[in-house]
């Protein structure tokens, strides 16, 4: 048998290149892109925690305010995983510099590598981010730290490749908007970023057990509490199935050049 060439499985140039362009771009105006939603998570944790730190406790020996930093870092990265390819390609779209791309030796999996290495790399700063400042307000455990990095991960990818389809679909800004408005701001906070489902009625339990940024949450904040709604196990099947689908989707649409090579 040939042995494998590790040149073979390497990132090419041109993969390396746009994905390099990608960071860059939102590195370049980081104010924005980076600092400005860790100062809304910080809001988010001055307000809520303020109002219900003496009010609610989820879990025992843990207050409010701790419960609440996990849900935000994952909210955070959710959001600006989403929000760096969707803005990336509709950008390019509109512009037009989106030909530059076409005519460059790039395969459709290379477009994926680099769209959503890029996202997955500026949800995970700026989760980053926010977990840092927000120490000076709670310092919650790392009890299982293998599960933060594992949905931390896979929450990106997943947001990063369901951005590459928004992208894709979209033909202006304001689809672009309606798409982040509509589907992705709900299910996120509709996924126990301030609460715990159990304090739900059942009715609204089982809707947010359809809702697979529930399981992303719930699964990241087993890391640090050592507790969760649902096993991290479950959490792991459905966002790693959910991941699975949205990149096959994404990949698809990249191969087809659907709505971007006409």
């Amino acid at each position: 048998m040939k042995p494998l060439d590790p040149a073979s499985i390497a990132p090419t140039a041109g993969v390396r290149t746009l994905l390099y362009k990608e960071v860059l771009r939102f590195w370049k105006v980081s104010f924005q892109t980076v600092a400005a939603p860790v100062l809304t998570a910080v809001l988010y944790l001055l307000i809520f925690g303020h109002v219900l730190e003496e009010h609610v406790q989820v879990y025992d020996g843990v207050s409010y305010t701790a419960f609440l930093v996990p849900g935000l870092v994952m909210m955070s990265v959710l959001q600006n995983a989403f929000a760096n390819s969707s803005s990336s390609l509709i950008q390019s779209k509109i512009t037009g510099n989106l030909v530059f791309l076409l005519v460059a030796p790039l395969s459709h999996r290379d477009w994926f590598v680099a769209y959503v290495g890029a996202s997955v790399i500026r949800g995970l700063l700026v989760g980053l981010g926010v977990f840092l400042v927000t120490l000076g307000f709670a310092v919650p455990p790392f009890a299982q730290p293998g599960w933060i990095l594992v949905f931390a991960v896979l929450g990106a990818g997943m947001l990063g490749s369901l951005g590459l389809i928004a992208g894709l679909w979209a033909e202006k800004f304001d689809q672009m908007a309606a798409f982040q408005n509509f589907l992705i701001m709900p299910m996120t906070f509709l996924a126990g970023v301030f609460y715990s489902v159990h304090s739900l009625p059942p009715f609204w339990q089982a809707v947010s057990h359809l809702n697979p940024f529930f399981y992303m949450i719930d699964g990241f904040r087993r890391g640090f509490f050592g507790v969760s709604d649902v096993s991290p196990w479950l959490s792991l099947a459905v966002v790693g199935g959910s991941f699975a689908v949205v990149a096959a989707i994404a990949l698809h649409l990249l191969k087809t050049g659907y709505k971007i090579r006409h």
